[in-house]
């Protein structure tokens, strides 16, 4: 259970991270949309993974904790571009 837990708090401080990094990027048009993928990425993260946990099956569990996955991945692209 503690695991779950460790999950959901590491995601949901991720996204506050990243709302943080987010608001001060420069206001141009090329900041702002990949700004804004991000932003989308990275806070879905934690809402699939809080949606995961509420679960109805295990195969709800698995797909939701598996579009967390996708979701982490495709952060780490934007990361990786703003980089």
């Amino acid at each position: 259970m503690e695991r779950k837990q460790d999950i959901k708090e590491r995601s949901f401080e991720f996204a506050v991270r990243v709302i943080k990094f987010v608001q001060r990027f420069p206001k141009n048009y090329i900041s702002q949309k990949i700004g804004g993928q991000l932003l989308e990425a990275a806070t879905s993260i934690g809402a699939n993974v809080e949606e995961a946990t509420g679960g109805f099956s295990k195969r709800d569990f698995t797909y939701k904790m598996g579009v967390a996955l996708k979701e982490a991945r495709e952060s780490n692209y934007w990361l990786r571009l703003i980089k």
